[in-house]
């Protein structure tokens, strides 16, 4: 309790005991004051006591109470993603080793195509194209740049294997093509997914990148509650390329896998002809558009 208020119910208690005398002369003799009257004065001030003692009490509180929480704090991981260390490429090796090489596969499977249009406004790459150009043709190749093509094919595999899917995706936009491998453990502990990923210039088919077997340039694993493992190849843009020799074995294990499941799951005919399809989709919704657009 502060010492002012210490101080104020002090004198509370004494105004209160001399309340019941009152001086009868000014010889300075003393007499019994009325015993009602200080009954009565007793009970005002055990009232403002207790709201006294209330207050104090509740700053006394208010005071002890710990500081607001200081906001959380955010923790961003950083991948390495051209030298992973000796645990990490260990991991790797591991996680691609438990991949089967020859599977047989489930009746179910899933064949998809699609073409995905990306709002030129939620890229601000292409937003800012659209802004600094005139007229309506810039903003026509910038709807251009978002749109991509994709093929995707999904296979089960038994309910003895490690893994309880497969998928692979092809996707192709004006600049470039990547295709995916992606293999989604059954019951997952430790790992959740493995992907393996491989890329091309558009300037290039569909075929003949599934022809040539174009080689991993990344790999991933999809860990449960702890970060991502990444290992890709990196052409070091803002300096010589980094030296990544030591890793040469884990490429071309992922390289290997790709080769093998683009026969398994027969990606070199199906990928072409599904393309084939969304163009000539494409080209007959205009030729309908024109016609009840003249």
């Amino acid at each position: 309790m502060p010492k002012s208020t210490k101080n104020y119910a002090m004198g509370v208690f004494v105004d209160i005991w001399l309340s019941f005398f009152r001086p009868l002369s000014a010889g300075g003799e003393w007499r019994r004051a009325n015993p009602f009257a200080a009954a009565k004065m007793l009970a005002v001030y055990l009232k403002i006591f207790v709201l006294i003692a209330i207050a104090a009490a509740a700053w006394m509180c208010w005071a002890q109470e710990p500081n607001a929480p200081a906001a959380p704090k955010v923790r961003v991981n950083v991948l390495n993603v051209c030298s992973p260390s000796a645990e990490e490429q260990q991991e790797i090796s591991s996680a691609l080793a438990r991949i089967p090489k020859r599977p047989t596969f489930s009746p179910d499977f899933e064949v998809d195509r699609g073409r995905s249009v990306l709002d030129p406004n939620a890229n601000p790459l292409i937003a800012a194209g659209a802004a600094i150009g005139t007229g309506s043709g810039n903003a026509h190749i910038s709807s251009q740049q978002a749109v991509a093509q994709f093929v995707r094919i999904r296979h089960d595999f038994p309910n003895s294997f490690t893994f309880s899917t497969v998928q692979y995706s092809f996707s192709r936009d004006t600049q470039e093509m990547v295709e995916t491998l992606v293999f989604r453990v059954r019951e997952p502990k430790d790992l959740l997914e493995i992907s393996i990923e491989s890329s091309a210039s558009s300037v290039t088919t569909a075929t003949a990148m599934l022809t040539a077997s174009t080689p991993a340039r990344r790999i991933k694993l999809e860990r449960f509650g702890k970060s991502s493992v990444v290992l890709a190849r990196c052409s070091g843009t803002n300096g010589p390329a980094p030296d990544q020799s030591a890793y040469q074995p884990l490429f071309s294990s992922a390289s290997s896998i790709l080769t093998d499941y683009r026969e398994l799951l027969d990606a070199k005919k199906l990928i072409p002809a599904e393309l084939a399809r969304i163009g000539g989709s494409v080209a007959r919704h205009k030729d309908e558009s024109s016609a009840h657009h003249p």
